[in-house]
């Protein structure tokens, strides 16, 4: 692929290659956020698994209605009632099961109780009001959950709501990464002539654990041919996916690029994305290769726009299919367009005068960090596309 790719060309060549991992376990409801379902989840009974009680009140009869009623029973929730005596009510409490005979819940506020003890409804009831019918919520064979789904805390609760005790998911995807340069110095450590922090394994292995990945971080990568080479080889023997950052351009140093050719193979990308380019992605053995740029502002931007949907893909989330776009109207001007490459700006959503507006950072330099932990999305820019105040813009929620 020597040609630049569009970013929309670069996303779809790496979705179709993105073979889901196939593996299961099964884990307890309390080990199960944000893991993938790996079978579709039936329901076995109906949830309210009877007719119940809405709100603290009097169940009754509707053509009761008229006249102080007594009553006849006391429902709190979890008790199972008598058959409704004719011409009485039953005091009754939120969850509780509807006896039979009642038609219509009225709420306490509505009711005065006597000092006989009776019971006078001050409005008209309809019948059925307040009272939440067996299968509302979830109907007896109905699929509540597809496979593929990444399980959220609603989720989990749905599921034990069904009595569900545990759930087949899909085993975590295992992401092996690792950074080069000998520039790099960890942080805590002391700067030498030359060198930086290593800034991007602090972002990305919480990213790709956000992600429900499993990660193994092989650190940094002396800048040399068989060290890299060796690394790769390891990491092949466990990964599903390696990950780099740096050293995939066609520099006397840049030795990932030649690495990953030696031991596999190698799609290296020039992609009209600004920032970005280049990304590489190939083989190695039966695990995925994706090298990012070494820039941090890049290779961030790069794995939002491109990475992130491959690999929820690849961990077996069924409806990851790129970025997804809300339009806001913009709060800046920007004419300095790129006429070549999409651009993706670092802006921040803001309300003024009760609307919902995007501001952008001021410096969009690809290596000024300060955007990217600043900002809470990108603006899509098409090429050559200037922005002035009011205009609709494409948002893509940073989320990782």
């Amino acid at each position: 692929m020597q040609n630049m790719l569009t970013v929309d060309e670069a996303a779809s060549w790496l979705l179709s290659r993105a073979d889901a991992v196939t593996e299961t376990e099964t884990v307890s409801l309390l080990e199960a956020g944000g893991r993938v379902l790996a079978v579709p989840v039936v329901a076995t009974l109906d949830v309210p698994p009877h007719d119940n009680s809405a709100m603290d009140g009097y169940a009754l009869r509707v053509a009761d209605f008229g006249q102080p009623l007594p009553v006849s029973q006391r429902i709190p929730a979890g008790h199972v009632p008598d058959a409704l005596q004719s011409g009485s009510v039953a005091r009754i409490f939120t969850g509780a099961p509807i006896p039979s005979g009642a038609d219509a819940v009225v709420m306490q506020e509505q009711c005065e109780v006597q000092e006989d003890g009776r019971v006078t409804i001050q409005k008209a009831p309809v019948a059925g009001q307040n009272i939440r019918r067996a299968g509302e919520d979830i109907a007896n064979g109905q699929t509540v959950l597809a496979a593929g789904q990444r399980l959220s805390t609603a989720d989990i609760g749905l599921l034990a709501s069904l009595g569900i005790a545990e759930v087949a998911v899909v085993r975590p995807l295992r992401v092996a990464v690792f950074f080069t340069g000998d520039e790099l110095v960890e942080p805590g450590q002391p700067l030498g002539p030359g060198q930086i922090y290593n800034s991007n394994r602090y972002w990305l292995v919480p990213a790709l654990m956000q992600l429900g990945c499993e990660v193994s971080d092989l650190g940094i990568i002396p800048d040399e041919l068989q060290a890299t080479r060796e690394a790769l080889r390891d990491a092949a023997d466990f990964a599903d996916v390696i990950m780099t950052c740096g050293g995939v351009s066609v520099g006397e140093e840049d030795h990932v690029k030649a690495a990953v050719e030696a031991e596999g193979a190698l799609n290296l990308w020039k992609i009209a994305i600004k920032p970005g380019k280049p990304l590489a992605s190939g083989k190695i053995g039966s695990a995925d290769f994706i090298g990012l740029p070494g820039n941090p502002v890049s290779g961030f931007v790069t794995f939002a726009v491109l990475v992130k949907a491959f690999l929820q893909r690849r961990a077996g989330v069924a409806d990851a299919a790129g970025t997804t776009t809300v339009r806001y109207p913009a709060a800046f001007d920007w004419g300095r367009p790129d006429a070549k490459r999409v651009e993706f700006l670092r802006v921040r959503r803001v309300v003024r005068d009760g609307q919902t507006v995007l501001e952008r950072y001021p410096n969009q330099g690809s290596g000024v960090l300060t955007s990217c932990a600043w900002a809470d999305g990108l603006v899509r820019l098409a090429p050559g596309q200037a922005v002035a105040a009011g205009d609709q813009l494409d948002f893509i929620a940073l989320e990782f």
